[in-house]
């Protein structure tokens, strides 16, 4: 944990149990404290990768729902126009897009196919 984000456990430790200065305690003790923390506590989401608590993020599903509903009610919801941004979407890590494959034959998706398998060889892809 310390290794991690040293700042966000002394924090935590001074906001839940008023320990000020964690080194004066016995690295088991402070174990303890670290493990009794609450989920939603700012070293427990830095380990998790968790940027908001949960609660949070079913808060944000949920405006998300409900804000799609009433979208799809107005006229450009009914022409798919100006759809609202998720809020969830930002709160969340973002990771790479996957690239979309299109072909415009078959023997595109052939070959594709084949470099693929020949890559998946080359990596000791045994089939299962």
């Amino acid at each position: 944990m310390i290794a991690v984000d040293e700042d966000a456990l002394i924090c935590d430790l001074a906001e839940t149990y008023h320990i000020y200065d964690y080194r004066q305690l016995p690295l088991s003790k402070v174990a303890v404290f670290a493990f009794g923390l609450r989920d939603n506590s700012r070293i427990k989401l830095a380990l998790s990768g968790q940027g908001v608590p949960f609660e949070n993020l079913l808060l944000a599903g949920i405006y998300d729902v409900s804000n799609l509903l009433l979208w799809a009610k107005t006229k450009d919801g009914q022409k798919g126009l100006n759809r609202p941004q998720s809020l969830t979407s930002q709160l969340l890590p973002q990771t790479e897009k996957k690239k979309e494959l299109s072909f415009g034959s078959g023997e595109e998706f052939e070959k594709a196919r084949l470099d693929l398998l020949k890559k998946l060889g080359e990596g000791g892809y045994d089939g299962n």
